[in-house]
């Protein structure tokens, strides 16, 4: 049964003119003084807070713009959501003041590539049981998800992203049942107050031969993507190399073709996965390599591959966690040595956490434990590749990334005055190996402080947590899960 023809028969909770009509009103409400009103599928949701004028004194800034460097004892300056100054001791009469003493203010982390569809999922994981593992459990429930089960698992997932100190993410959505489902994304997005992209991507369980639904793709483009930054279009693939692909699609170079010269005919970007070997050489082969790709999983590539890659400006996403518990090197190292652009993911969240302080200590630790001193990456750089070089990679480096004057104001303070980090030397050696998402205080996207002295400001997270175990407990019904 195809679930697109059919999803106005299922009783479905969410329509896209709510949606719409919602974030609408809540991208007219921003500009106005108060409180701007987020609408999700249950009704309004908790307000985002108003931008106002706010300054963070004497943290230790570690700004990954080379032009304003570090700052031991410093002041950023936010005003209606941009950063007005980075300085020693910033004059700010009449702004919010901020104590950042005892902490490290940096830029949020930038993720790029998050299954945020399957975030509800994580009670029915097992790690340890092949039958609940990842793929049978995102393939078995995936084909049964309502627009709801999306709008709510993607708010988990944001929810615990901001925890965690990301501010921007890339939701690589490869379960996109119907314009509803991608309505139902995208809107719950928005709603969380996060920077982002979303990858289009086509349901689970699709025919291969199946092209995605390239005219949808045009429109999601022209009624959600605005002019305000927070919220980008592009597509994720299916993969070209088998590599699991009765479970989440296996293309030929023909339809990659067909779908990608879609995306790039509306200006999007694509993504695709590339854990199986041979796909660079395909993608080479059919001319489809160019810098508005970016490919996941860096494993199981040769020299070769790597060139092509460096030649054509293609970027990677690599998510340690995950890939440490697959087959082959994780070849960050070699990347970077061949001179391809880089950037850190979390994948998903249902078998471990969102926590780029544990992705960045992987990159640290499996680096020395396979070259030693012989190519040791710095923890600065991975701190880099954690924030500027995301936001990069996603199209947002004039945007956010680094606590640049001019741009917007996506920051987080990190408590460095705590038992697991105190006392601190170097602040970049603190933040990869010592730190964790429980030391995050506050986070602030577009100017909006989204949480502060680790709560949430306006988000009520039980509500969101009820309504995304119900989405779950429906699900499973639906699809006659035990």
């Amino acid at each position: 049964m195809d679930n697109r023809n059919n999803a106005d028969k299922n009783g479905m909770k969410i329509d896209r003119r709510t949606l719409l009509a919602g974030t609408t009103a809540l991208g007219a409400a921003s500009v106005l003084p108060g409180r701007a009103m987020a609408q999700g599928s249950s009704g309004p949701a908790a307000s985002l807070p108003a931008r106002g004028e706010f300054v963070v004194r004497g943290a230790h800034v570690l700004s990954m713009d080379d032009a304003v460097g570090d700052l031991p004892s410093g002041d950023v300056h936010v005003r209606a959501g941009a950063i007005v100054a980075v300085a020693a001791s910033v004059p700010a009469p009449g702004a919010q003041v901020i104590d950042g003493k005892g902490m490290i203010c940096m830029p949020g982390f930038v993720e790029t590539h998050w299954h945020h569809w399957t975030n509800i999922l994580r009670p029915v994981m097992r790690q340890d049981d092949p039958k609940r593992a990842y793929f049978p459990v995102t393939a078995g429930l995936g084909v049964h998800y309502e627009p709801q089960d999306s709008y709510h698992s993607v708010r988990l997932g944001m929810a615990e992203a901001l925890s965690a100190g990301v501010t921007t993410t890339q939701n690589w959505a490869h379960n996109v049942r119907s314009p509803k489902h991608a309505d139902a994304e995208m809107s719950a997005m928005r709603d969380s107050g996060l920077r982002g992209r979303f990858a289009y991507g086509n349901p689970v369980r699709d025919p291969n031969d199946k092209p995605m639904d390239l005219d949808d793709l045009a429109r999601a483009k022209r009624d959600w993507v605005g002019k305000d930054g927070m919220l980008t279009l592009g597509i994720c693939s299916r993969s070209v190399d088998s590599a699991n692909a009765a479970t989440r699609g296996g293309i030929s170079p023909d339809m990659a073709k067909k779908e990608w010269g879609a995306a790039r005919a509306l200006g999007l970007p694509i993504t695709m996965h590339t854990s199986g070997k041979g796909a660079i050489k395909i993608l080479n082969e059919a001319g489809l390599l160019g810098p508005d790709v970016q490919l996941v999983h860096p494993l199981n590539t040769d020299e070769e591959d790597r060139a092509l890659l460096a030649k054509h400006g293609v970027s990677y996403s690599t998510s340690p966690t995950g890939e440490a518990r697959r087959p082959g090197d994780l070849q960050f190292d070699e990347m970077l040595e061949a001179g391809v652009k880089m950037s850190l993911s979390i994948d998903h969240i249902t078998t471990y956490d969102c926590d780029c302080f544990v992705c960045m200590r992987m990159l640290y630790t499996l680096s020395n434990h396979r070259f030693g001193a012989k190519k040791k990456v710095t923890t600065k750089r991975l701190v880099q590749l954690a924030t500027i070089d995301g936001a990069k990679d996603l199209g947002f480096g004039d945007k956010t990334g680094s606590l640049t004057p001019g741009k917007r104001a996506d920051l987080i303070l990190v408590r460095t005055n705590v038992p697991n980090m105190a006392p601190i030397g170097d602040p970049y050696d603190a933040l990869v190996t010592l730190a964790q998402p429980g030391n995050v205080d506050t986070v602030v996207v577009d100017g909006r402080i989204l949480r502060r002295k680790g709560e949430f400001t306006a988000l009520d997270y039980d509500k969101l947590v009820r309504e995304a175990s119900d989405a779950l407990a429906a699900l499973k019904v639906r699809a006659k899960w035990s």
